[in-house]
């Protein structure tokens, strides 16, 4: 194999080949000519992509490798690593974007010739975009020399604590550094010419913008235990909370330039989620990741770095910096128009004792479990008077008794405005129900608020659309206690989130079990306690007493046309003895093709069927698009879409579950952790094929069990050989079993409403007992 050949992992193979990791497993199982790994460990080898293309062709399993993997898998296999690749790809595509004349000329030229004139062009760009390098300073992104320690950054491996302290108890030296992206040598890029020409490539049909959210976002996927993510509906979210559009463009070009600053950028996703001209500001300890911000922000803005008109000024460049935030602010003299924070949670080496004096504890010093209350005043110290800080908190951060004075503290000054709770799976962690803190810097001379806006809207985290649509059954509700059932990020219903939020701080208004608008003497007791459960009591269920008539409407008709729908009294039989074919047959003689899926609620404009959705018998998951919608279908996988007629089985669980897609379902994307069939109808009649791959025998043997699940093969199911008139006799009752089957799931639904409804209006009295 050549030196520096492209490597690639199991996944990056199933991916190219449109399979799931199993299929691989199998092939380098069953195919002694299948490519041996050149890399990588025992349990996670990596192979020669060159050699794994070569052999997924003679087999006929690959017939173009599209140009996006081609050039995620030159990333993910890059010598130098992912990350320096990623870096190198940004300041090319910024070339390829600013100055694409000469990107032109450069790639004419040999390889070596091209890496010899690239990091002068890029200086340029660089230099454009995020101001001129500081002299004897490595900015992000580049190898620091030996013994020298960006402020604040704690590296994988090193003995050292965070903030720099050294064994010992010496402390290092806090001064931040900039994050100006180091200009890569010609030795450095010489490796990475093929992929900045596939790079470029790319970006010419997509753009270069797209292009480096598109490969920054498989990084980040590959790696999810590495970064703490901001969902990029809730960054929209943030945004709009501090800063309200003025109209629906949210780029308006008469709107003024503005300075936003994110202390603790991680990826930029909360700067990158900001319109109009502006002036970013970031601050990361990780120098990697701000130079990877660096770019990203760079990348995503639009116009070159100089004056756009006469009237009003261009957006300056973004103003990255490496650093310790708390301890080593690389801002001390900012007073920003908008803050956006998600701090790190639960830090217990945050710098309580080195910064006891610092003069940002304006409303206390924070306990060292405290640390998200320090990032709070540190917020609000970095604002200008007036201007407006949006932080994700962690729930707990609004009781603890360890913080009660601080709290206290801000209701005084009114410097705290709204605290508002998201439904969890907002972000991660995505177990528990994050509060959003809004916060309005005190202005001198200003009688502070005398009141606190509080809202609740976890119980918001289903689906948008009705989740009987399209199920062939009577419409449903929610589940008892007036929770939609299916919480959690694959069912997080983001446009009905984001509308609650914003009416609730827009209006500022009482919403019973939505929000309330508190006064601050309310809250000043022992506890300080502002999480918006405690004074929020939820609404009954089934909408109060007033609404209970309707849903035992509702649950008596539903019950009426589930007694229609009883089947009739079993015939008893002896077991028949018929031939039997598996699905891997069928398959290979084309009477039916099977499709992995892989979308996730949010990766695609479509909506996505997801696993949860089969087991519940709720319609596909409909949201918006994670991020800027890419053209081309960079932002993700191309999805694999329903047609009616599909069968779609869950490959994980154990349980017995198959839908047959209807009209309604078409369409939609195929989650993960689904398998599809689809059938041919001339040959397989859909119904029934989905009745006999619910029986328990079947999915028995065509079972795996691990020690803590169990994985469906699809492919070893069994059907009975059968003509096409007699598959449709038993579809016919198969069909008629799935009405009967969603008509009680609804009735349970609305049954179990009502009970709770029930006892919510004979415990708080507005239902009487007769």
């Amino acid at each position: 194999m050549p030196e520096n050949a492209t490597e690639v992992t199991a996944a990056g193979i199933a991916r190219l080949a449109g399979v799931g990791r199993a299929a691989v497993s199998n092939w380098r199982r069953r195919y002694a000519d299948f490519p041996q790994p050149v890399g990588g460990t025992g349990t996670s080898p990596s192979f020669a992509l060159a050699e794994v293309e070569q052999w997924l062709r003679d087999q006929g399993k690959l017939a173009e490798v599209p140009l996006r993997e081609r050039v995620w898998q030159a990333v993910a296999g890059h010598p130098a690593g992912a990350g320096r690749a990623l870096i190198h790809v940004g300041c090319a595509l910024l070339l390829v974007r600013d100055r694409p004349t000469a990107w032109l000329e450069l790639a004419a030229a040999p390889d070596e010739r091209m890496a010899a004139l690239l990091p002068q062009a890029m200086e340029h760009v660089l230099t454009a975009r995020l101001g001129p390098a500081a002299d004897g300073v490595h900015g992000a992104g580049a190898p620091e020399p030996a013994g020298v320690h960006t402020a604040g950054a704690q590296k994988p491996g090193d003995d050292h604590t965070a903030g720099g302290q050294e064994p010992g108890g010496v402390h290092t030296a806090s001064a931040p550094e900039p994050a100006r992206v180091h200009t890569p040598t010609a030795q450095d890029l010489l490796p990475s010419v093929p992929l900045l020409r596939a790079a470029a490539e790319l970006a010419a049909g997509i753009g270069a913008g797209q292009a480096f959210e598109f490969l920054l976002g498989r990084q980040l996927d590959a790696n999810p235990r590495q970064y703490t993510l901001t969902p990029p509906q809730l960054a929209e979210l943030m945004v709009d909370l501090a800063e309200p559009p003025k109209d629906a463009d949210r780029a308006a070009r008469e709107q003024p330039v503005r300075s936003v600053l994110d202390p603790a950028a991680g990826t930029g996703a909360l700067l990158r989620a900001v319109g109009g001209p502006v002036a970013l500001y970031a601050q990361e300890a990780d120098p990697a990741l701000a130079a990877l911000t660096a770019l990203r922000l760079a990348l995503a803005a639009e116009g070159p770095r100089r004056p756009a008109d006469g009237t009003h000024r261009a957006a300056p460049g973004p103003t990255v910096r490496t650093g310790d935030t708390l301890r080593a602010d690389a801002f001390p003299e900012l007073a920003a128009d908008t803050v956006l924070c998600h701090p790190p949670f639960n830090e217990r080496n945050w710098g309580h004792d080195e910064l006891a004096y610092d003069p940002r504890w304006e409303y206390g010093l924070p306990a060292r479990t405290e640390s998200e209350l320090a990032w709070v005043q540190h917020v609000l110290a970095r604002l200008r008077d007036g201007g407006t800080a949006v932080l994700l908190m962690p729930p707990a951060a609004a009781s603890r008794r360890s913080g009660r004075r601080i709290r206290a503290g801000l209701l005084r000054r009114g410097a705290l405005r709204a605290v508002i709770a998201l439904p969890a799976g907002a972000a991660p962690p995505y177990g528990i129900p994050l509060h959003l803190w809004i916060l309005c810097k005190p202005e001198p001379g200003v009688r502070p608020a005398a009141d606190l806006l509080l809202a609740d809207t976890s119980d918001l985290s289903g689906p948008a659309p009705d989740a009987s649509a399209g199920t062939g059954r009577p419409p449903g509700g929610k589940a008892a206690g007036g929770r939609t059932p299916g919480g959690g990020r694959e069912r997080f219903d983001w446009p009905a989130v984001r509308s609650a939020v914003l009416d609730a701080w827009r209006d500022r208004a009482d919403v019973e079990g939505v929000s309330r608008v508190v006064p601050v003497i309310e809250l000043l007791d022992d506890d300080v306690d502002l999480a918006p459960a405690r004074h929020l009591p939820r609404p009954a269920s089934g909408g109060g007493a007033s609404g209970l008539g309707e849903v035992r409407e509702r649950l008596t008709e539903t019950l009426r046309l589930t007694t229609g729908l009883v089947p009739p009294a079993a015939a008893p039989a002896e077991p028949a003895h018929r031939p039997l074919t598996t699905v891997g047959e069928l398959a290979r003689a084309g009477a039916l093709f099977l499709h992995s899926g892989t979308a996730v609620p949010g990766s695609t404009a479509a909506p996505v069927l997801t696993e949860h959705d089969i087991l519940t018998g709720a319609a596909p998951t409909a949201l918006p698009p994670a991020g800027q919608e890419a053209p081309g279908g960079a932002a993700a996988d191309d999805p694999v879409l329903l047609e009616p007629g599909d069968v779609v089985v869950p490959v994980l669980g154990g349980g017995t579950a198959a839908r047959v897609v209807d009209a309604a379902t078409a369409g939609a994307a195929l989650g993960r952790n689904l398998q599809l069939l689809r059938p041919d109808p001339a040959a397989v009649d859909p119904w029934f094929l989905a009745g006999f791959l619910r029986g328990t025998a079947n999915h028995r043997q065509a079972s795996s069990h691990a020690s803590t699940a169990a994985r469906l093969d699809a492919r070893r199911l069994q059907l009975p050989r059968m003509p096409l008139a007699e598959q449709q006799r038993y579809g016919e009752r198969f069909r008629e079993l799935a009405a009967f089957e969603d008509a009680l799931r609804t009735a349970g639904r609305l049954g179990g409403q009502l009970v709770q409804g029930m006892y919510d209006g004979l415990t708080d009295g507005t239902v009487t007992p007769g």
